[in-house]
C-alpha cells in the first residue's frame, strides 16, 4: 500500500489529497479568468477593502489588509490595477517582499455581500507623482502606488462569508470582549503603558489616516 492509500495524519501529496476532496466541477476550472471583465471591475469599484497577500523570496507569507473609500483601487484596461499605500505602521513587509518577489494575491470585499473576488497577478511599486496624483484624497497623496497585472481573476462563493455571519451585527458581539489594541501592545511589549498608547493610537487615527 503507498503512502497515498495509508491513513496518515499529514498529507504531502497531490494524490493523497484527492483522496479526501473530490474534483471541482468544470464550471469551476472555466470561472479562472486572465483579465477583469466588466462583473470585477463593477466589484472592485465597489470594495473599500481587500487582503494583500505577498510572500518575501524564501515563500514566507504575509497578508495585509487594505482599506479606503469604496473604488479606491483603480482598473486601467484589462489587466492592470493601481492600489495606493496610505500611512500606516512603517514595516513595510508587503513592499519588502514585493522587492524579492513580485507574485500578489488580493482578496476584494464589499460590505454586505458574500461573495468574494480574487486577483492573482505580480506587482511592481509606483511613486512617480502623476501616479501618486491619481489617487490624492483630500490633497494628500499615498506614499506609493502597487500597479498590479492580473494573470488570474475569479469570484469565490460565499460559504466562508455564510458560517462566520461575518454581516450579521449580532455576530459582532464578540468584540466588545477583546481588550484594546493599546492594552494588548502594553501587554505584550515591556515598558509601555496603556494609556499612553491608547492616546497615540487614537491621534493617529484621527489625524493620519492619509
Amino acid at each position: 500500500m503507498g503512502a497515498d492509500d495509508a491513513d496518515v495524519d499529514t498529507v504531502t501529496s497531490l494524490g493523497g489529497l484527492r483522496r479526501i476532496y473530490a474534483a471541482p466541477r468544470e464550471v469551476i476550472e472555466k470561472k479562472r479568468l486572465a483579465r477583469l471583465d466588466a462583473h470585477a471591475r463593477a466589484f472592485i469599484a465597489h470594495s473599500p477593502f481587500l487582503v494583500l497577500a505577498t510572500a518575501d523570496a524564501q515563500g514566507r507569507a504575509d497578508a495585509s489588509p487594505r482599506g479606503d473609500r469604496p473604488g479606491f483601487v483603480k482598473v486601467f484596461g484589462d489587466t492592470t490595477l493601481e492600489l495606493p499605500d496610505r500611512p500606516g505602521n512603517n514595516l513595510i513587509d508587503s513592499l519588502r517582499n514585493i522587492l524579492a518577489n513580485p507574485r500578489v494575491g488580493l482578496v476584494f470585499l464589499v460590505p454586505g455581500r458574500d461573495e468574494t473576488l480574487r486577483v492573482n497577478g505580480r506587482a511592481r511599486i509606483r511613486a512617480g507623482r502623476e501616479t501618486l496624483e491619481r489617487h490624492a484624497v483630500d490633497g494628500k497623496l499615498p506614499r506609493s502606488v502597487l500597479e498590479i497585472t492580473a494573470e488570474e481573476v475569479y469570484f469565490h462563493c460565499g460559504k466562508a462569508l455564510i458560517r462566520s455571519r461575518l454581516w450579521e451585527p449580532e455576530a459582532q458581539a464578540g468584540a466588545e470582549a477583546l481588550p484594546s489594541l493599546g492594552r494588548i501592545l502594553a501587554d505584550q511589549i515591556a515598558g509601555e503603558n496603556a494609556e499612553a498608547l491608547e492616546k497615540g493610537l487614537r491621534e493617529s487615527y484621527e489625524k493620519r489616516l492619509y
